[in-house]
């Protein structure tokens, strides 16, 4: 089945890294063998998995935040610096479409023409992606949206952890902040979506109020099940099921279960089965399966160790049907929740 991963540290997983995603996933193991790094030797993405799971389009990443409440939340020192990591990444994305790797989709007609070419050929067609921005650091100020918007980037959140220059984040307490709003109708004016993910409660609730186009959560779990800031409470579920948008559940064990240890870096008992209680959640609060959707956030800065134990590589995104299908889900819902409401999104958001 064709998946749609709406979080993807491609990038940010090949430069930081310093990973040859063309390569195996065993090379890339084998070449980081007795590195100390937490998730050393244990990454689970590399483009053949992607491709031997069927995940046909990616919301690919760029993303460099500023240092924010001391030493707390590390970063850069400025926007300018973030901006130029931003363009790096860009530049990856860019290369590896040259080669024929991936294809960027940035509209409708982009979109329908790459699922098309991926339906008929599905082995040696480029992965479609499509440009997000985790965390609005990059962005210097609301001048530059129309740049960012000719090189296709569609989607933006404000915030990563701790305070951008436009928000509160995901452990920090707060709204967004003066530039945060200029910077919002800058991007309703351009068309780009608004990612939700990342922001402090505060921040969600001001976003949803200052932003009248398309909301969206790339990567993100239930508070309901997993009690902490990073995740939504039920209300903030159901506000972005009311605005139209979409959540992409999260891999990350420590954002889907409260038995994660940091200390013991124990994934047993979390389970392709515990992303799923997730994705029911989603679903029973929205009343139907149109909402909820897979955003793994994969590999972003962890491995299998932080994944759920039953995930070797990405292409076991595969087993989820399955799942989805023991817990009397119909066919056609488990169709939306791996690709559906992602694509029927983008169509009506780019419409």
């Amino acid at each position: 089945m064709l998946i749609v991963d709406s979080h993807n540290d491609v990038a940010y997983n090949a430069i930081e890294w310093n990973r040859d995603l063309t390569q195996s996933i065993l090379r890339i193991r084998e070449a980081e063998a007795g590195m100390a790094q937490k998730g050393r030797g244990l990454g689970v993405v590399s483009f053949e998995e992607l491709r031997k799971g069927d995940i046909g389009l990616l919301f690919v990443t760029m993303g460099c935040r500023i240092a924010s409440l001391g030493k707390r939340f590390s970063g850069v020192r400025n926007q300018d610096i973030a901006y130029a990591k931003c363009r790096g990444e860009l530049a990856y994305y860019r290369l590896m479409e040259s080669k024929g790797l991936l294809r960027q989709v940035k509209d409708r007609p982009s979109l329908d023409d790459h699922l098309k070419r991926w339906a008929a050929d599905a082995a040696s067609s480029p992965l479609g992606f499509v440009l997000t921005m985790e965390g609005a650091d990059g962005i210097v100020s609301p001048d530059q949206i129309p740049e960012w918007w000719e090189e296709g980037l569609r989607i933006v959140s404000l915030c990563h952890y701790g305070v951008s220059s436009y928000s509160h984040g995901t452990q920090a307490p707060g709204g967004l902040t003066a530039r945060g709003r200029p910077l919002l109708k800058a991007m309703e004016k351009a068309g780009m979506l608004l990612d939700l993910t990342h922001l402090a409660d505060q921040a969600f609730w001001e976003s949803l109020d200052a932003f009248g186009g398309r909301v969206l959560a790339t990567h993100n779990c239930c508070r309901a099940l997993c009690n902490h800031d990073r995740q939504f409470d039920d209300q903030q579920v159901r506000a972005i099921v009311e605005r139209g948008g979409v959540i992409g559940v999260a891999f990350d064990d420590w954002m889907l279960s409260p038995l994660w240890d940091h200390h013991a870096i124990d994934n047993t008992g979390i389970s392709l089965n515990t992303v799923v209680d997730h994705i029911d959640h989603i679903c029973q609060l929205a009343g139907n399966c149109n909402h909820a959707g897979i955003g793994t956030d994969l590999d972003g800065g962890y491995g299998k160790e932080q994944a759920p134990c039953d995930l070797d590589t990405i292409a076991d995104l595969q087993k989820i049907p399955a799942l989805l299908e023991k817990r009397a889900y119909a066919a056609e819902d488990i169709a939306k929740i791996m690709h559906g409401n992602w694509i029927s999104f983008l169509r009506s958001s780019w419409a």
